[in-house]
């Protein structure tokens, strides 16, 4: 990826000269970017930092700090942004992310990601498809209204976003969902390419391009006056078409034109040839922000979404942890972490809003929610991503970190192993406990913690230490975890090769009422959920089934992962395909006795599929494209 940043075939055609607010320095740059130059004009170092957080960190080299002004984000101003060096960050995780098979969440987990994205200072929240099912409008409205009318304390608020197919139906839904908002945005789409148009859409190519503008121009007429446009499968469309629907719906009213490579086909030269094209090519261009969206089907995806922001495109559609459909999307840690590594170097000063110190709690709130858990070797978040065994390499890191670093763990809100030097055991307190959670990433008020202290020291009892993937297992078990329907009160099996495997569960309901069953199975977890069946009586399939010790040896505590779908299935539609899904629901848990854990899972997965049952009807405005 590096010789693509640093070699690129394409050339634009930009020439800036801009003098930002507060002290920014003035950034000269003229094209090709390849050999751009950048001059500092009275820098104000000061002003160029995130606010370290509250509690000390330890010292950087100073060569390792990255320039960034989330401080000096641009004013919101649909169509523009003053500053061109200014890249919006546009997160999908709630909509694109979602359609992962097993990703479902309730709308409690939506609203929790939605805050946490904004903490995190991204600038648009696409929260969810509204004209998929009633659960998805009630989610999306509800975060409209609360996160998209919270101000932080530097005046932000993010933009919230609903996707909508090009029709009145769906974009009448996507509007009475995120009016509500200070910002409101809606995102239609419709295909262009030549295939999607045969065989999916069965229309030409004038056909599409008066439905992409009359659609256009119905958002615009319910009174939105953000207006995102998307071409369906762009990297395989004709140019000479994009260049006219892309024009067309910029004289209708859109604001934005985000350009897709749906299917993850285009490589990096050609993606940002793409956007270079259009930048150069479509009428009106001037007057609204380039967006792209690549999905990661050959693995370029951050590479693609790089090379596009290069090429001239001023947001970038990114999901946490890469989640997505297929192979998943660009990475918001890994796309706003090479800008931020990289942006003075070789990315003509771009930057973002981004306040990185809150990747590592985002990125494990959703693999937690999602039940899409993050590879060990995953960039930026991953378990390994600042590990070092190699002997080279931890002489190299013992001698200097930057020998083996180009980005500290700190920067993305971790703390190296044991910085404080404390060991948890069964006599630790909770500022022990707090002060290591600290360093974990981890960040709880009073109420949190104390349920995570009573876990801790139940398990810390029967473990002589504890370790930093067993305080990760009961966070997820304990924390991140859907509504409470049902909870587990007393659980007793009997198994062995003397007869069949019996259970005994009692149950909670949330009334604090007691429910007992007995059942029998092949094995013990089988018959305890059995047991469970006949208390909660909802008909469930098994689908997926996950046991793992999270450390070594006998005492080690055990995570499980279950997936499921309810036989009077909850269903929605499919954005892209327009297909009829049947919704599926992951649960963890965890604990030392893998049946309990295996339990506790399987109530963690019923929970989230009956915390569905609780949405209200939305009121959709009818119509027909």
């Amino acid at each position: 990826m590096a010789s693509i940043l640093l070699n690129p075939n394409f050339t634009i055609a930009t020439t800036a000269t801009t003098t930002s607010r507060l002290n920014n320095p003035v950034l000269l740059s003229t094209a090709p970017i390849s050999s751009s130059k950048v001059i500092l004009k009275n820098p104000n170092p000061a002003a160029l930092f995130f606010k370290p957080p509250s509690r000390s960190l330890p010292a950087e080299p100073t060569s390792q700090r990255f320039l960034v002004r989330s401080a000096l984000r641009p004013e919101y101003i649909p169509n523009r942004i003053d500053d061109p060096k200014y890249v919006r960050i546009f997160d999908t995780t709630l909509r694109d992310g979602e359609q992962s098979p097993g990703a479902s969440m309730t709308s409690k987990e939506k609203i929790d990601i939605a805050r946490q994205l904004a903490k995190l200072g991204v600038d648009i929240i696409e929260a969810g498809f509204p004209a998929a099912s009633k659960d998805d409008f009630e989610a999306v409205k509800m975060i409209a209204k609360e996160v998209g009318n919270a101000v932080d304390e530097d005046g932000h608020v993010p933009v919230i976003c609903g996707l909508a197919r090009c029709n009145r139906n769906d974009i009448s839904a996507s509007w009475e969902a995120v009016k509500y908002a200070k910002r409101p945005r809606v995102h239609t789409f419709i295909a262009t390419s030549e295939i999607h148009m045969k065989y999916k859409l069965k229309k030409s190519e004038e056909e599409v391009v008066e439905i992409a503008t009359e659609m256009v121009k119905y958002a615009r007429s319910l009174g939105c006056n953000d207006v995102e446009f998307s071409p369906e499968d762009a990297g395989r469309s004709n140019r000479e078409f994009l260049y006219k629907i892309l024009g067309e719906v910029i004289k209708a009213g859109a604001t934005t034109l985000n350009i897709p490579d749906t299917v993850g086909y285009t490589v990096c030269d050609e993606f940002g040839q793409l956007i270079a094209d259009i930048k150069s090519n479509t009428p009106g261009i001037e007057n609204v922000i380039i967006s792209t969206h690549c999905q990661n089907d050959l693995g370029l995806a951050t590479a693609n979404t790089i090379t596009g922001a290069r090429a001239g495109a001023r947001q970038v559609e990114v999901t946490i942890n890469g989640i997505g459909e297929r192979a998943g999307n660009a990475s918001l840690e890994e796309v706003v972490m090479t800008i931020k590594c990289r942006g003075e170097q070789v990315l003509g000063g771009l930057y973002t809003g981004i306040n990185t110190g809150h990747i590592a709690m985002t990125s494990k709130m959703v693999a937690e929610y999602s039940g899409l858990l993050v590879q060990p070797h995953k960039a930026i978040v991953g378990a390994n991503a600042f590990a070092h065994e190699s002997g080279i390499h931890q002489d190299g890191m013992l001698k200097h970190k930057e020998t083996y670093e180009i980005i500290s763990p700190e920067d993305i809100g971790l703390f190296r192993n044991n910085e404080s030097g404390i060991v948890l055991g069964k006599l630790s307190g909770r500022h022990a406990l707090k002060a290591r959670l600290l360093e974990l990433g981890y960040e709880f008020g009073d109420k949190e913690l104390g349920d995570i202290f009573w876990r801790f020291k139940a398990v810390a009892e029967r473990k002589k230490n504890l370790t930093d993937v067993d305080l990760i297992a009961l966070i997820s078990d304990e924390i991140f975890q859907p509504k409470i329907v049902w909870s587990l009160g007393d659980l007793q099996v009997t198994c062995g090769t003397l007869g069949l495997s019996t259970a005994t569960v009692r149950l909670i309901d949330a009334g604090g009422e007691d429910h007992v069953a007995c059942s029998v199975g092949t094995g013990p977890v089988d018959s305890a959920y059995n047991a469970i069946d006949l208390i909660v009586k909802e008909q469930v399939t098994l689908l997926e089934y996950g046991l793992n010790a999270v450390t070594e040896g006998i005492d080690a505590l055990a995570t499980t992962r279950v997936l499921i779908r309810g036989n009077k299935s909850h269903t929605s539609t499919n954005a892209m395909t327009g297909e009829t899904v049947h919704r599926t629901f992951s649960g963890t848990g965890a604990g030392m006795d893998i049946v309990v854990s295996s339990v506790r899972a399987y109530i963690n997965a019923l929970n989230k599929m009956l915390g569905f049952n609780d949405q209200t009807n939305p009121k959709v405005t009818a119509g027909s494209s």
